[in-house]
């Protein structure tokens, strides 16, 4: 097959613009007349909000309007289920948004932001998804769920009795994973207005512009076709801006105001603004028999998804099917859940719940041919999946199964290198 773009070298499209500057980032666009908008933000993990006073707000000079949850036609948003507020009366995490200032101009805005005063009723806040999982501690969105439990995905393959009877090696290791912010180095900022026909226009970094849409239609009582989202150039993302940062809040301010509105976070700002990668809490057991094959596993997966759903389901659902790694193996017992926190929400980040586990089933198979007396290079060629091996869900592999050619590839490279080979 010959191609003109396989092995050859291709311009990327954006790169003059990147190179030289030209290329436009949210924070480089502008109006004329726009107002600055900025959040204020709960210090504290869960709270019942009693009262709001904007008053000294309101009176500092270029201030044109506070907006809270009543000021939201329809004040919730959320890739799966919509359990976020827009502006919270009802805090879940340190960081929520309880109110949105609009000024004249940036300096403006964040001064009366911190004249914004809140009447918090601190409640009690749990931290720890294996104390939340309890049946006794209360739910952060019974509406949603009845327990803190929002997703169990469990997935059996053969007998575990057979499993472990067959194992005469086993490794039983819990391991845990951290939060991780995606850093990226353009923090969120949006300019927000109405054109003629009277339709939202948000202009942005976003993943997902169609998912953006659906979202800020819904809180201002829109219509999908009445809101046009524009992506302009992402300056990294790896997942934190598939969730909704600033976009509902400038597209409100614009819509009460009448007027463009321009949103930019700092970096602290950031770091309270949008998703982190999962926690997870991994409890792995491991079997193998004397020839170093394996012959039983199981899994509890535990995840994080902090305050708010976010993508948690699809990320623990992915984490349990890749919980086996690349390995094949007869007899599987996998239980994944992810469980709400007041810890900051989790959701999409690289690898998508994939890469956590690799942590635990890599480990498992190190610690195994220290057991065997092998070298973990020979465990891996024992074990890997290949043409006609069947995974944990069932699901027969035909095609594409070249881990043995890679490691033959780098075998010779780690020749010689203790604990490889």
């Amino acid at each position: 097959m010959k191609t003109e773009v396989v092995g050859s070298r291709v311009v990327r499209e954006d790169a003059w613009g990147k190179v030289f500057g030209q290329a436009k980032f949210p924070a480089d666009v502008n109006a004329p007349n726009q107002l600055y908008g900025v959040v204020v933000r709960s210090p504290y993990p869960h709270a019942r909000i009693r009262k709001i006073d904007d008053t000294k707000a309101i009176e500092l000079a270029g201030v044109v309007t506070v907006l809270t949850a009543k000021d939201v036609p329809h004040n919730s948003h959320g890739v799966l289920f919509r359990d976020q507020p827009v502006l919270a009366d009802y805090v879940r995490m340190v960081g929520d948004p309880v109110a949105v200032v609009g000024a004249e101009t940036l300096e403006i805005a964040r001064a009366a932001a911190e004249l914004v005063t809140v009447d918090y009723e601190v409640l009690p806040a749990v931290f720890d998804p294996e104390e939340a999982m309890k049946s006794e501690v209360s739910p952060l969105h019974p509406e949603l769920c009845p327990t803190n439990v929002l997703y169990h995905l469990p997935i059996r393959r053969g007998s575990m009795e057979q499993g472990w009877a067959e194992a005469e090696v086993i490794v039983e290791r819990t391991y845990s994973t951290q939060h991780i912010d995606h850093a990226f180095l353009q923090p969120e900022a949006v300019l927000a207005h109405l054109d003629e026909r009277g339709h939202m226009v948000v202009q942005t970094a976003t993943q997902y512009a169609h998912y953006d849409r659906g979202e800020i239609a819904h809180a201002l009582g829109f219509r999908y076709s009445q809101v046009q989202v524009k992506t302009l150039a992402v300056g990294g993302a790896f997942g934190g801006r598939e969730d909704i940062s600033l976009q509902i809040m400038a597209a409100l301010l614009a819509l009460k105001t009448q007027r463009p509105v321009k949103m930019e976070n700092n970096r602290e700002e950031s770091f309270y603004s949008h998703s982190k990668r999962h926690p997870m809490r991994m409890f792995y057991k491991t079997g193998a028999d004397r020839n170093g094959k394996l012959v039983a596993m199981e899994a509890r997966i535990i995840g994080d998804a902090g305050a708010y759903a976010s993508w948690s389901v699809n990320v623990l659902r992915k984490s349990a099917v890749h919980a086996t790694g690349p390995y094949e193996i007869p007899n599987v017992s996998i239980d994944s859940y992810a469980v709400f926190t007041n810890n900051p929400f989790t959701g999409a980040m690289r690898g998508f719940g994939a890469a956590q586990t690799v942590l635990a089933y890599e480990s498992q198979m190190d610690l195994l041919a220290k057991e065997l007396g092998l070298s973990p290079l020979e465990i891996r060629l024992r074990n890997h999946l290949k043409v006609g091996s069947t995974t944990a869900t069932g699901q027969v592999l035909t095609s594409s199964i070249p881990l043995d050619q890679c490691l033959a590839k780098v075998a010779p490279y780690f020749q010689g290198k203790e604990g490889i080979l």
